[in-house]
């Protein structure tokens, strides 16, 4: 492979470490030369490394010009380029050559120039037009490509990477005494140094360090803070400094280079960013063991753990800012636990060999998708379900499904239909159209190769007849126009009526290829209705296959609800159904004696905020005593996870059932609906009681059958094996 990058050579910091580790490690695999667009420490560091390297001294034209002949006589089979003068020029080259151009995203274009309204209105703009024109993103963040979603970027054209750092040869250990007083520092052997490493630019926030610095100084007079970088903002700095009345206690130290003394001298580094992507300063005062304090912004909470791997606060807490440091500058011990455990984790997850393995799977991943695309064959995959609803089991059987398909193919573009495509792409990563679209819907479908209707019930009549006829119109749509069609782990009806089920009948058997489905009652039904033509196998729900989170991450969530993780729970999941409000008081009188005779403390979960909070505060008011009220959980692993620290579930909603089934809860199903009495018929776990003949003493009862038997192995394994046909039959159809 041989790819050329693109930079303006004057760059320092992230960018310069990145770029240059990154062409280092790159050129052991792959020919990776470089352009520079002046000549600067970059090149000549460059140089030192072995990295093959073209300055291009002069104006814009003459670099556009001798970039153009580099390309057409590299033989390149990609452009890489690097920061807003090299994506304008890519930008304006691509065109000329039928081969990608990426760039890497280091930081968030539209604060770059913060301060500087005149740069911001010329380079920041025409930054974020040759940016849409990339072929595709790099984000040194999963945070900043969440930031280019929001601002309508395409999800499936961008990649995340972090980056990572040498470990092998560790930053050597100077005489920090000798070293401060080379560079004219005089503070004390036994002072407690904070330092941070920056540009002295606003979007990196060091007024707010010397405030908190200030504030925590009061308490600890060793404290200090030394400051390494230059800026716009340093007379301002040095001012607020005096105004503190800390500036005696504050060395401005100017760039730096190398910075060894500076990880060889600080006690404590700081990271106070409004905005960022993955810096550079947070793994390389990792690798020297010294623990940080971040703000909790861009991809820092991926290396900051709070408590275990370091500190973070909100960038604008000044008040949390300043305990941070008090509490760090006052427990050495805690530095020293904090400094190896975010050691570990670097050397383990952020190594350069980890950057350079990612970015070679990007450009493998890259080459192949714009072959693809300039092929013109079909390919990606459009999935349609009931997803940007807001309903928590929706979203992770959507999110399943995803996972699955990419590990069919890495490559695969995949595109949902949503009621909520914003959401949509920020949840899932993925393109979405709005299901109201349908001239996009149409020619999605033109150059789609396969189609996914699922999962869940949507073949059914009960909540919506318009909902089933919207989907099957995408089954038949999809087929005419040349996609494989299957659905997906779903459940079929009730159909209530009978037009309905001969029009489904008739759409399924005429347009469907492959049908997996969740339960056998679903299977027996569509040979009820006279389907016979499609591929029919038993299959299960797609969220069979999630894990549960780590412990670490389900107590953390039981904490911040003031769930003691050993307490004695019992969780509720219900949502507004026909005939609820009537059995809302007998549920509440269940759970009383439910607590008074197993001390069972009740947890309302909702799974849709929309249309389960008021079911669940319902009972809850009306229980009246000690009970826990919870958000929607973000994750399904999340939410899996919490639902094994539960005694006993009793829900209505199916994924909450499904969730206690895979964590061999005993769990208790109010049906409301037959697929929740098959899925429990299904599984062979727990009972169904059906909500029409709900009484405080029948929930009782359950509840009481399900506590006093020992925790089971349940089906989950043959559910596990059964639930793998989904993705198989999608995989046989996708590569057919």
């Amino acid at each position: 492979m041989k790819v050329l990058h693109l930079i303006s050579g004057g760059d320092s910091g992230g960018a310069k470490t990145h770029v240059l580790s990154l062409l280092s490690d790159l050129n052991k695999s792959i020919q990776a030369d470089l352009v520079c667009y002046m000549e600067a420490g970059f090149s000549e560091e460059a140089r030192q490394r072995g990295i093959p390297v073209t300055v291009l001294s002069g104006g814009f034209a003459s670099g556009l010009r001798a970039t153009k002949r580099i390309i057409r006589d590299g033989g390149y089979e990609l452009v890489h380029c690097h920061g807003s003068r090299a994506n304008l020029i890519g930008c304006i080259l691509k065109r000329d050559f039928d081969i990608p151009f990426i760039s890497t995203v280091h930081s968030d274009y539209k604060l770059d120039y913060l301060g500087r309204p005149l740069a911001q209105m010329s380079y920041g703009v025409l930054n974020g037009i040759a940016l849409r024109r990339m072929d595709y993103r790099v984000c040194v963040s999963d945070q900043m490509l969440d930031t280019l979603i929001s601002r309508r970027f395409k999800p499936n054209d961008m990649y995340a990477i972090y980056n990572g750092i040498d470990f092998s040869m560790p930053p050597p250990k100077l005489d920090r005494t000798q070293w401060l007083s080379s560079i004219g520092c005089d503070f004390a052997p036994d002072d407690i140094i904070v330092g941070i490493a920056a540009r002295l630019d606003p979007v990196k926030n060091v007024s707010a360090l010397v405030s908190a610095f200030a504030e925590a100084s009061r308490t600890n007079p060793k404290l200090k803070l030394f400051i390494a970088g230059e800026g716009q903002e340093r007379e301002a700095l040095g001012a607020l400094a005096e105004e503190k009345g800390v500036a005696d206690k504050v060395f401005f130290a100017g760039w730096l280079s190398p910075m060894d003394g500076y990880y060889s001298s600080v006690d404590i580094n700081v990271i106070c960013s409004l905005s960022e992507t993955f810096p550079y300063a947070v793994t390389e005062a990792a690798r020297a063991r010294i623990p940080t304090v971040a703000s909790r912004v861009g991809g820092l909470p991926k290396l900051i753990i709070p408590e275990k791997t370091g500190l973070l606060f909100e960038p604008t807490d000044i008040e949390t800012f300043a305990k941070c440091l008090s509490r760090l500058a006052g427990d050495a011990e805690l530095r020293k636990r904090l400094g190896d455990a975010v050691y570990e984790k670097a050397h383990r997850e952020f190594s350069t060999e980890n950057t350079c393995r990612r970015q070679l799977e990007i450009y493998a991943s890259v080459i192949r998708r714009y072959k693809a695309k300039r092929s013109k064959l079909r390919c990606g995959t459009v999935i349609c379900g009931a997803y940007g609803h807001g309903n928590a089991g929706d979203e992770a059987i959507l999110a399943e499904m995803i996972r699955q398909l990419h590990a069919v193919s890495p490559d695969m573009e995949v595109t949902v239909i949503s009621k909520n495509p914003k959401k949509t792409k920020h949840l899932h990563k993925v393109n979405a159209l709005a299901r109201s679209n349908i001239l996009g819907i149409e020619r999605l479908f033109r150059r789609t190769k396969l189609y996914i209707n699922g999962g869940g019930s949507l073949i059914q009549d009960v909540t919506s007849r318009r909902s089933l006829y919207y989907y099957l119109y995408t089954i038949a749509s999809a087929k005419k126009k040349g996609c494989s069609v299957q659905m997906y782990g779903c459940g079929i009806g009730p159909l209530l009526y009978d037009v309905d089920r001969r029009k489904s009948a008739h759409v399924i058997d005429r347009y469907v290829d492959t049908v997996t489905l969740r339960d056998p009652d679903s299977l027996r039904t569509l040979k009820a209705m006279g389907v016979t033509k499609p591929k029919t196998l038993l299959a299960a729900d797609p969220v069979v296959s999630v894990e549960p989170a780590d412990d670490a991450q389900v107590i953390k969530l039981m904490k911040e609800y003031g769930m003691e993780p050993k307490g004695s729970y019992i969780c509720l999941s219900l949502r507004r159904w026909r005939g609820f409000e009537d059995k809302a008081p007998e549920i509440a009188e269940a759970l009383k004696s439910i607590n008074r005779r197993f001390g069972l403390i009740p947890v309302f979960l909702p799974m849709n905020a929309n249309e389960d909070e008021g079911a669940n505060h319902l009972v809850a008011d009306l229980y009246g005593e000690k009970h826990i009220r919870l958000d929607v959980i973000k994750t399904p692993e999340l939410a899996m996870g919490l639902m094994s620290r539960m005694k006993v579930v009793a829900a209505m909603r199916l994924h909450t059932l499904l969730y206690a089934a895979n964590c061999e809860t005993p769990l208790v199903g109010i049906s409301y609906d037959p697929k929740v009495t098959s899925f429990i018929r299904y599984t062979g776990s727990g009972i169904a009681l059906q909500l029409e003949e709900l009484s405080a003493e029948t929930l009782e009862a359950a509840v009481a059958t399900v506590y006093a038997e020992p925790r089971q192995q349940s089906e989950r394994l043959t559910l596990k094996t059964a639930e793998r046909k989904n993705i198989e039959q999608a995989a046989m159809l996708y590569n057919a």
